[in-house]
């Protein structure tokens, strides 16, 4: 590297590795080669190219991106706290189905490790990142007694003789395999029949983007002899002088750690500042434009994973976004979640008796009681909810009287009013 002067630990280093090889020098990378030359290596060896650096920009984890995991976070965590429960309709009327074999099995306890939380949240974090949820079906005497899950990643699915699904996973280094129905699987958006679509594949160049703006600043962060200043001198110096100055300045004043270290300097050295900042050159910009560009791959609103300017992080515009996002990306989810568990762990007897698996969205109210108190005000208003069924939502016990459905009736023709008050 031109102008790069190397420590004494990294000289002794580099000559080392020269001397282990006979002295000679590595041809650089070539298409032919198709391999790293012994320079590459040394590049590593002397900690001109970190490994971490390689990482942040090779092998990174898009997860890490706080705007992935916050959207992801708040997608998952918000489905794992609205527990499916299973419904049976006789003549009309709609019920908890609370003997079904699956109704504990969903709602509390799916596995012998597993909390209901635990499970959801896993199976919808899943689905968001790598565009499938899978969970191993276990069985008890043909009845469903558990339900495991699985990670997406490698996770193969084929096609068997007779055209039924075959999944095939690899557990603590044991190849395991199960046919259709033995898996329960939720494919997301986009893909194929067998699998949806990775999110992190189908969208990894703006990961990739945001990744690379993330490293950029952190460098610049991280670097404290980033050029934020120049030091001059009027006497051109020679090549120790310029060796000494750059070791000098390697040694002392570079790194996060010596950001503001004070600078003696002699012999005419000047020192001129730079107003060179992450702003000029837009990166703040860049990354929060990363942001809001991963916040519409999920379809969340950006001022609520902590993007967006004030006005729309509270108020109404805040109360606004909230309903999109359960309107707009949270229904489709669930309804595609839904359907996945009727199709695959309800028999065809059951969905034509009306046994239906639904994600009771009333659960989002739970954090609002003024909204609370409204919804049943209305709905006991109305006849439409007696009182105890509003005090079992609020897991309050019955009182005496309140299974009656009772209405207003201060809503009366007005000749009524007029006869009643003449008697």
């Amino acid at each position: 590297m031109t102008g790069y002067r190397l420590s004494a630990q990294a000289a002794h280093a580099e000559a080392r590795r020269s001397k282990q090889r006979g002295g000679k020098k590595g041809a650089e990378w070539t298409p032919d080669t198709g391999r790293p030359s012994f320079h590459d290596r040394d590049n590593f060896t002397t900690n001109r190219v970190t490994v971490a650096e390689y990482n942040d920009a090779k092998c990174g984890n898009p997860l890490g991106l706080s705007a992935t995991f916050s959207c992801v976070n708040l997608i998952a965590g918000t489905i794992a706290s609205l527990s499916p429960t299973i419904y049976r309709t006789i003549d009309g009327v709609r019920s908890e189905a609370r003997d079904h074999p699956l109704y504990w099995i969903l709602k509390l306890d799916p596995n012998f490790d597993d909390t209901d939380y635990d499970f959801w949240e896993f199976i919808a974090a899943s689905i968001e990142l790598q565009g499938n949820g899978y969970a191993d079906i276990s069985r008890n005497g043909g009845r469903i007694a558990a339900l495991t899950p699985v990670s997406p990643i490698g996770m193969t699915v084929r096609r068997g003789d007779r055209g039924a699904r075959i999944y095939e996973w690899v557990e603590e280094g044991v190849r395991q395999s199960r046919a259709q129905d033995q898996v329960l699987h939720i494919r997301g958006f986009g893909g194929d029949r067998l699998k949806g679509a990775s999110t992190l594949s189908v969208c990894s160049r703006t990961f990739g983007g945001a990744m690379a703006s993330g490293a950029t600043a952190s460098a610049m962060f991280q670097n404290g002899a980033r050029p934020s200043g120049v030091l001059s001198v009027d006497a051109r110096l020679d090549k120790v002088q310029r060796a000494e100055l750059e070791e000098l300045l390697q040694d002392k004043f570079q790194g996060a750690m010596n950001t503001g270290r004070p600078m003696l300097l002699d012999g005419g050295l000047k020192w001129d500042a730079l107003s060179l900042s992450p702003e000029d050159v837009q990166l703040l910009e860049t990354r929060k434009f990363d942001g809001e560009e991963i916040c519409r791959i999920f379809g969340v609103p950006p001022a609520m994973v902590g993007y967006g300017d004030k006005s729309s992080n509270w108020g109404t515009g805040k109360e606004v976004d909230v309903l999109g996002f359960i309107k707009f990306t949270l229904r489709k989810r669930l309804r595609r979640m839904e359907r996945a568990l009727m199709k695959q762990l309800l028999t065809r007897e059951e969905r034509q008796q009306g046994v239906t698996i639904e994600f009771n969205l009333e659960g989002l109210l739970r954090g609002d009681s003024a909204g609370r108190a409204a919804f049943y005000q209305i709905m006991v208003r109305l006849g439409l909810m007696t009182r105890n069924e509003a005090r079992r939502l609020e897991n309050l016990p019955p009182i005496p009287g309140g299974d009656v459905a009772m209405v207003q009736m201060q809503d009366v023709p007005l000749s009524d009013a007029i006869n009643g008050g003449a008697q």
